[in-house]
């Protein structure tokens, strides 16, 4: 059975970096991690190629040598998945699909035979059994959260890691938390389940024995989950397993309370962590209680974030605009707040109901739904009939995010966070695509560039004050230079 694994291809979004990404010459930010790890839970006599979108084009030839097609989407992806349908369906290929567009939306794809929903672990070995005796459902649940020690290791050879710029691990699933606005307890449930140390220790070497070295995110929701496993066994077992090597740093997603506790934050830079993404949401008190983020309310939100850079964690925030409680004051808040804090890449969004959230079953009830959300954080759409007004939220919302990526405001934001970030334990080992890296900025950024004034008094404000950052510094310029034009981009 020859099996093609198709990623469909993302647009140019917040977190795509596809223009940053041209620097550093790498296709994508990210692998398949899904369709990797669902590679090794299939037959091992059956023959798999995967192509990712986003590293190369899906060819004819592709579509001919394969006797199935498995296809992983998020809700970004939706577009591309209808192309990737299409071609398949022209070819006489059939069609597996999972994942979250999947999971939400299954009911609008006709065309795809057979759909393996929620997660793998449990929804494909039904479908596997009764594909080989000839007598396939077409759809097919998770009826339960599997244990995730029955995960196998991606199938990191079916990439062309040269392709990407990070790679990706999945230590746990589930959030403890219960935010209106997040799908991911309904995905994946308010009980983190996690893998053993052992399992994410065998992960990492195998990356590290393919001779990774750059960057790895831990995709988990919250990393922080079980902070009791993370301390006593996970953690260590990696600071353990790090002796001797280099590279390899890594990044996370965690909840805000993390600055509470000055033990974890030791133990996750010692590990490797510099870089963690916090949903700080909204600097607005009413508006927390309103969305149920009751883990970021009664804190001081900066101090906890420059307690985090203090400790050598750069700091990425999601913030949303758009909630019933936020006035016409909550542009200028979120700028204010965005700009004390240091968070360089702040990612500000407009609220959007996913499919499955609490939010969405009362917008519903409401009738204030607008059909289904684009999928994509910063495009400045929204789903839902806003209690500010759709059109007043857009013009304000227009304003926030040109006047955050405007390169006075962006470089302020630079020095800001510089100024306490205490460089981490790990960093990716220099070579020459680094040093290139920097001849093209000086180019693009430093001659042609809008933001030559602000670029080259960061660079000699670094070489001065800070020039053990002057890396760090570039790489933000590079950031900078991809986010406004994903900005201008959306709002044009």
């Amino acid at each position: 059975m020859n099996i093609l694994m198709i990623y469909p291809e993302f647009p140019d979004t917040f977190w795509s970096f596809k223009a940053a990404l041209k620097f550093i010459h790498k296709k994508a930010n990210f692998p398949p991690l899904g369709l990797i790890t669902v590679a090794g839970l299939l037959p091992e006599s059956w023959q798999i190629h995967l192509v990712d979108m986003n590293v190369r084009a899906l060819r004819d030839e592709d579509l001919a040598w394969a006797d199935l097609a498995f296809i992983s989407a998020m809700v970004i992806q939706r577009a591309s998945v209808a192309r990737v349908v299409e071609l398949c369906k022209a070819a006489g290929l059939k069609m597996v699909a999972g994942g979250p567009l999947f999971s939400a939306e299954y009911d609008q794809f006709p065309d795809i035979d057979f759909f393996v929903l929620d997660e793998a672990e449990i929804s494909l070995p039904p479908f596997l059994q009764d594909f080989s005796a000839g007598q396939p459902q077409r759809v097919y649940h998770a009826l339960h959260k599997p244990e995730l020690h029955r995960t196998p290791i991606p199938r990191w050879e079916l990439l062309d890691l040269k392709g990407y710029a990070s790679m990706a691990v999945q230590f746990s699933r589930g959030c403890p938390y219960n935010c209106e606005f997040c799908n991911i307890t309904a995905l994946f449930g308010h009980k983190p389940r996690i893998k053993s140390a052992a399992q994410m220790v065998g992960e990492l070497d195998s990356l590290y024995q393919l001779g990774w070295r750059d960057g790895v995110f831990f995709v988990d929701d919250n990393f922080i989950g079980n902070k009791r496993y993370l301390k006593e066994q996970l953690l260590p077992a990696i600071i353990e397993w790090r002796r001797g090597k280099a590279g390899m740093p890594f990044s996370t997603e965690v909840s805000i309370n993390l600055a509470d506790d000055d033990e974890l934050i030791s133990l996750m830079t010692r590990a490797g962590f510099n870089s963690v993404f916090i949903g700080v949401e909204t600097p607005s008190e009413t508006s927390l209680v309103e969305c149920g983020k009751k883990h970021n309310l009664n804190r001081n939100l900066v101090d906890n974030i420059k307690h985090l850079q203090r400790g050598g964690l750069q700091v990425q925030g999601g913030f949303i605009i758009g909630f019933d409680s936020d006035t016409p004051s909550i542009f200028q808040r979120q700028i204010e707040f965005i700009q004390r804090s240091g968070i360089v890449t702040a990612m500000v969004g407009l609220l959007q109901a996913p499919i499955g959230t609490r939010l969405y079953e009362r917008l519903k009830r409401q009738g204030r739904l607008l059909g289904n959300m684009s999928g994509d954080n910063v495009d400045g759409t929204t789903n839902i009939v806003s209690a500010m007004g759709n059109e007043l939220l857009h013009k304000g919302y227009t304003t926030l995010v040109r006047s955050l990526y405007a390169p006075k405001n962006y470089y302020a934001r630079i020095r800001t966070f510089l100024r306490e970030y205490k460089l981490p334990n790990v960093q990716a080992p220099f070579n020459l695509k680094y040093l290139g890296a920097f001849f093209r900025t000086v180019f693009r950024l430093g001659i042609l560039g809008k933001e030559r004034f602000y670029y080259w008094g960061l660079i000699l404000w670094a070489l001065f004050t800070r020039p053990k950052k002057i890396p760090l510094a570039i790489t933000f310029a590079v950031y900078g230079y991809h986010f406004r034009k994903v900005v201008e981009e959306h709002i044009a």
